[in-house]
């Protein structure tokens, strides 16, 4: 048996010139990478839309704690002391000492 007939013969060979396989192949190729809407592109969007839920819980959370500050600042001794500590407001003939604490750790 000649080289060319071995070839021929081997089951490998017989798999991948089957004319299905030759067809199939190259689609599926095509579908995964080169296609619009091919594996890699939905990969990322996967990705963008996980990037976005985890956006939405984000302002979820800020409004609910906004929702919070926004009925206890009805009251008005809240509404004057979140003025005072906030914007350092302040009432008339009244001085206001700030005093900040020098968190820095030294090392020596």
């Amino acid at each position: 048996m000649n080289r060319f007939q071995k070839i021929k013969n081997n089951r490998y060979f017989k798999f991948f010139t089957n004319i299905y396989v030759i067809i199939v192949i190259p689609f599926l190729v095509w579908m995964l990478f080169f296609d619009e809407n091919s594996y890699l592109i939905h990969r990322e969007f996967n990705k963008e839309i996980k990037d976005l839920e985890s956006t939405i819980s984000f302002y979820k959370d800020k409004i609910a704690k906004d929702k919070a500050t926004i009925k206890k600042l009805q009251d008005s001794l809240e509404l004057e002391r979140f003025a005072r500590e906030k914007y350092l407001m302040k009432k008339e003939n009244e001085e206001i000492y700030i005093i900040e604490f020098d968190t820095l750790e030294k090392n020596d």
